[in-house]
């Protein structure tokens, strides 16, 4: 049976972070651990499955060769030289290598140098103010990067020594393998298609021939961007291989919370308490808005939840044409810590109103009357 792809058995996406990796794989073995589940034998097989695939995933070395080559790139048993096809997986597994090579998977010609491509993307998750995203900034971050090692300067191999020739390729970084009528040439799995093989590996970058180090980048962030949205830093992903290009950086947009707006789209939101008195007499409010203090009228006998919409006081988005509105959603505020003489004027108010509490407070007068014709239907 064909093994199943290590993305599908951790359940994420092929450019997946190795924090999206490491959280799905504990998720996957709190889940089938065998000692939480004595009673089916399955979870054990599951749990196993699930290791494996963390195991590649997580090593950034053999997950290059996975994504590059599949299960061939990371089972010894896959790979190896010669024509008697030892180790292929399967029927479908060759049909891939070949579409792989026929369709441009690998960057580079033939020869040793075949696996020549692109480095990696990768993403940065950015916060950054309302204020910020309204109005457009410039910040810089830190990164991790790979450099080339300085104690071997690129070779992988321990000062002093230098790489071999692959032992299964013989230092061609092609491998042929033999399935019934095909005969299929691929790049060497054990040496990635360089040819050579580091023996005595460098100790400061244990044979990778790149240590990983921390650059800081500007980045400018546009006015008008939004949660979720990507800036492209061309050229700062991870290095290519073998001379290949680098891969890019995505810079993905996060909106911290803010105390008074709630952002939709262009617009904003905000709750605007109003007194119990200017709602019922209507009055005069200032209204806070990022471009300062606006003033709004507030018309007699406004109730909770009456919106106010003050136009071009949003957000004009990056790619909007116009700017957007702030809505200001009405709250009535009930009177708290009451002097007496308050109270008093307040139930002196309710006995005068008593009389005509249908005209005073129709909305709770509508709803008395739907009470009554549910208890009487």
């Amino acid at each position: 049976m064909a093994k199943r792809d290590y993305y599908e058995i951790l359940g994420v996406n092929r450019d997946a972070s190795d924090e999206e990796i490491k959280k799905a794989y504990r998720r996957l073995a709190m889940k089938h651990h065998p000692d939480r589940n004595p009673d089916n034998p399955k979870s054990e097989e599951l749990f196993k499955e699930a290791k494996e695939a963390y195991e590649i995933l997580s090593d950034a070395k053999k997950r290059q060769a996975f994504d590059q080559f599949g299960h061939a790139g990371v089972d010894p048993s896959m790979g190896g030289g010669g024509g008697n096809g030892a180790g292929f997986g399967n029927f479908s597994d060759a049909f891939s290598d070949i579409f792989g090579d026929i369709f441009g998977n690998r960057a580079g010609g033939g020869g040793g140098r075949s696996n020549v491509y692109r480095g990696a993307d990768l993403r940065y998750n950015l916060e950054v103010t309302l204020e910020e995203a309204a109005r457009g900034t410039e910040t810089r971050i830190r990164i991790p990067t790979m450099a080339e090692c300085d104690s071997c300067h690129g070779s992988g191999a321990k000062k002093g020594t230098e790489p071999k020739t692959c032992p299964t390729c013989g230092g061609h970084g092609q491998v042929r393998m033999q399935q019934g009528f095909f005969s299929i040439q691929q790049t060497c799995p054990k040496c990635h298609g360089t040819g050579r093989f580091v023996a005595d590996p460098c100790p400061t970058c244990h044979g990778g021939g790149r240590v990983k180090q921390h650059k800081t980048l500007s980045v400018k962030i546009p006015a008008g961007i939004d949660e979720g949205d990507r800036i492209r830093l061309s050229g700062e992903g991870e290095p290519g291989v073998n001379g290949g290009p680098p891969g890019d950086l995505y810079v993905q947009i996060h909106l911290k919370p803010h105390t008074v707006f709630q952002r939709d789209h262009d617009d904003l939101h905000c709750e605007m308490p109003v007194s119990f008195t200017t709602a019922a007499l209507g009055g005069e409010i200032e209204i806070p808005t990022l471009d300062g203090v606006a003033r709004l009228k507030v018309p007699a006998e406004t109730q909770t939840g009456k919106v106010f919409r003050l136009r071009g006081k949003g957000i004009k988005g990056v790619r909007s044409i116009s700017q957007g509105d702030l809505l200001c959603h009405v709250v009535v505020e009930t009177p708290v810590s009451l002097t007496d003489r308050q109270k008093e004027l307040l139930r002196e108010f309710e006995e005068i109103s008593q009389g005509n509490h249908a005209t005073h407070n129709p909305k709770a007068q509508g709803w008395l009357d739907k009470v009554r014709e549910f208890f009487a239907g």
